[in-house]
């Protein structure tokens, strides 16, 4: 049913099943083909400064706990304040999104589904994320904590309702760990074998970069933010040289509005499109989960969020409105759907050379990096306010001498890699089995908790009595759950899509959602000392 690992050492590429739309147009690649990628020889800030806040680790106080006024004592563990600005912050939720790799990965399968038609899906779904944003970020105001959308739940549903949330979140951000590095293990090896014939395994590659990953998580901002800023900066320019090749070789028509009619954005293709492109979004969450260490955290986090949405935004539109203008309107969906895993790189050689071609594989793996480095750095902090919130074990909460959630890093790291190496162990396929059934789930969860949190946006400004601006507090908050509802309902509908197919067991994994959410439900009535919603100012 499946595609195993390459039969050759020199290409790794992901066929897609056969699965059409209603109306006969061309097939889509599945989600196995989110990222993919065709290795072979022709186809180839952070702004500092001195904290004033005590920091944790040996001499910091207590793990919090309830209090009325939900703010803990002047000693209770925290971040180290007043470390990241607003370029800073946005770095780390660019990076996660992995911009150059949803280029290459994620585009094939909109432009297979959409056509022409895909810069506007990318549009549409920046305008999601930043109608959600208008809400959930003026409610920022009033929250200053690592716990990301939890703390906000908790602010507006309250903590048993926060609790579930905190399950699901736990959940979702485990299983797009354990789904990417899985993935990245098999590009990686296969990235390394076609330039220089060393077959090491896939494993080989998750320990040793996950272990650089953890001890830069775990060494604080400032290290993962000088890596973070090289490996950004290559992602855009290696896609703006894609852009500026395509360009010169083609001309400024290729950026034609011909594509973009009903058919090619409203077609049978538009709810697995939306479905993708959202997802190359989902990082945005990143921004407030580093509150805590901004700087002016009331307007850095909003700046950092509008800057994050419009330039990934304009990133993809403009990257893909040239691509599909590149190949030709008519022709686009169907080169997509032939050959979603080397259309990019094909196009890199013959508008860029084979330089371009090779450096945008390389890239694509240097990409990964970024997006785990990200990853990592943003749900060590989750845990680590989990565990002061006291949901968690306490441990989790302690800190290093640099103000860094080192514990929380390590322990995600061995439970990612404990759960790969089960898999692995037991034969499971690398790419169809771990990274397309927990990358799915992890989708799946995510939607879920932008549901709750849109949810807990509404009725925190209906109960505070807060109606500075009618749009910001109900209509934007309203519009956006009601968005939400039916991006969930697309989720569940093209469920088998995400899956590459795959249905069977892979379907039930989905019940781990409502259960885990269930049993916090449960946790969070049961233990009322719980306190996600502190601020720590």
């Amino acid at each position: 049913m499946w595609p195993g690992s390459p039969a050759t050492k020199s290409s790794f590429s992901l066929t897609a099943p056969d699965t059409r739309p209603p109306g006969g147009r061309a097939p889509y690649p599945s989600a196995v083909a989110m990222m993919p990628v065709h290795f072979g020889k022709n186809s180839l800030m952070n702004d500092s400064h001195q904290t004033s806040a005590p920091v944790g680790g040996k001499g910091a106080g207590p793990t919090m706990a309830g209090a009325k006024d939900s703010r803990p004592s002047a000693n209770a563990v925290r971040l180290r304040a007043n470390k990241l600005g607003v370029v800073a912050i946005a770095f780390f939720a660019i990076a996660a999104a992995a911009p150059m790799a949803a280029v290459v990965g994620a585009s094939p399968v909109i432009f297979s589904a959409s056509g022409p038609g895909t810069p506007v899906i990318y549009v549409i779904a920046a305008l999601l994320v930043a109608l959600f944003s208008v809400g959930y970020l003026r409610m920022s105001q009033h929250i200053t904590n690592a716990g990301g959308f939890v703390a906000y739940i908790a602010k507006g549903l309250g903590n048993k309702w926060a609790t579930g949330g905190a399950g699901i979140a736990i959940l979702t951000y485990l299983s797009l760990q354990i789904g990417l590095w899985s993935q990245f293990g098999v590009f990686a090896q296969q990235l390394v074998e076609s330039l220089t014939g060393i077959g090491l395994p896939v494993y080989f590659w998750i320990v040793v970069v996950m272990g650089l990953i953890t001890f830069l998580t775990m060494k604080g901002v400032d290290a993962s933010l000088k890596v973070l800023g090289v490996l950004i900066l290559g992602e855009t320019l290696v896609v703006a040289a894609l852009v500026v090749s395509l360009i010169m070789q083609k001309g400024l028509g290729i950026f034609t509005f011909a594509g973009f009619t009903g058919e090619n954005i409203f077609g049978p293709g538009l709810g697995i499109s939306l479905l993708f492109a959202f997802a190359c979004f989902t990082s945005f969450e990143a921004t407030v989960v580093f509150a805590e260490e901004a700087r002016n955290p009331r307007r850095t986090i909003p700046r950092a969020a509008y800057l994050v949405i419009a330039f990934i935004g304009v990133f993809y539109m403009l990257s893909t409105w040239a691509i599909s203008g590149a190949v030709g309107i008519d022709g686009i969906q169907a080169l997509a759907s032939e050959n979603p895993s080397g259309m990019i790189f094909d196009l890199a050689e013959s508008s860029g050379g084979a330089w371009l071609s090779l450096a945008m594989q390389v890239l694509v793996v240097t990409s990964f990096i970024a997006m785990l480095l990200g990853l990592s750095n943003m749900f060590s902090r989750y845990l680590f306010a989990l565990g002061r919130a006291g949901a968690l074990p306490a441990q989790l909460s302690s800190v290093s001498a640099t103000g860094a959630p080192a514990f929380a890093g390590l322990v995600n790291s061995l439970v990612v890699l404990a759960v790969i190496s089960a898999f692995l162990l037991a034969g499971a396929d690398p790419i169809a089995t771990v990274f397309a059934w927990f990358v799915a789930l992890g989708t799946a969860g995510f939607i879920s908790i932008l549901l709750l949190t849109s949810a807990a946006v509404l009725v925190y400004f209906a109960r505070s009595g807060i109606r500075d601006n009618l749009w910001v507090t109900v209509i934007a908050p309203a519009l956006s759950l009601l968005a939400f509802v039916v991006v969930g309902y697309l989720t569940l509908d093209n469920y088998d899509v995400l899956l590459g197919g795959a249905g069977g067991v892979a379907r039930w994994l989905l019940l781990g959602i409502p259960l885990i959410f269930v049993a916090g439900l449960i946790r969070g009535k049961q233990k009322p000392a719980i306190n996600y919603a502190a601020e720590i100012v």
